[in-house]
């Protein structure tokens, strides 16, 4: 049975909403403030996963965050007391995990996004933020979805990330849309 356009729509808002309404939102404010610590940050995920933290890094550089999406040409070295972000749904991707090792190794600290906080990512981290969501792998503990593969996870993680820099902003002292404009590309 085919099902209509809107009744597909309606399906994926009403699964990523009630993810959304499922995040631990201690969590979410332990993360606003590791934000706001005023230290660099590093963002790294791989697949959607890593498109979602490139738009995260973004935004964040437009909120006055000293902020690098790790991998990129121009991104440093990471030190003693900066802040890996690492984006993964299943917590084990083996680029990320060694990523983290390296960067705990050096000193920083570790801010995981997942849907398993028992994965190697999340018992290397300090903190993290589940995600309930589904994952491509389809687990028995994860949500039913008509999404194919990450799809639900990465879309509850791109509208989460925003709505936790919202909060960060206003626990930092909210900056407004014109502050954010005036950090935008310009050269287009």
């Amino acid at each position: 049975m085919m099902s209509s356009f809107e009744d597909i729509l309606r399906t994926v808002g009403s699964e990523v909403q009630e993810v959304l309404q499922n995040v631990n939102t201690a969590a979410l404010a332990y993360a606003a403030e590791q934000l706001n610590s005023g230290r660099r940050m590093f963002v790294m995920g791989e697949g959607r996963s890593g498109l979602a933290g490139k738009m995260f890094a973004m935004r964040l550089m437009h909120g006055g965050y000293d902020v690098y999406a790790a991998g990129e040409t121009i991104t440093p070295a990471i030190q003693e007391n900066d802040l890996l972000i690492v984006l993964s749904g299943s917590g084990k991707t083996p680029g990320l995990v060694h990523a983290a090792e390296k960067a705990v190794d050096s000193g920083a600290s570790l801010l995981v996004f997942t849907t398993d906080p028992g994965s190697p990512l999340g018992k290397l981290s300090e903190g993290n933020v589940k995600i309930p969501a589904a994952t491509k792998y389809r687990r028995e503990e994860e949500p039913d979805t008509i999404q194919p593969l990450g799809n639900q996870f990465d879309q509850s993680l791109h509208l989460m990330l925003d709505a936790l820099i919202i909060y960060a902003q206003e626990q930092n002292g909210s900056e407004d849309n014109d502050a954010f404009f005036a950090r935008h590309s310009n050269l287009e």
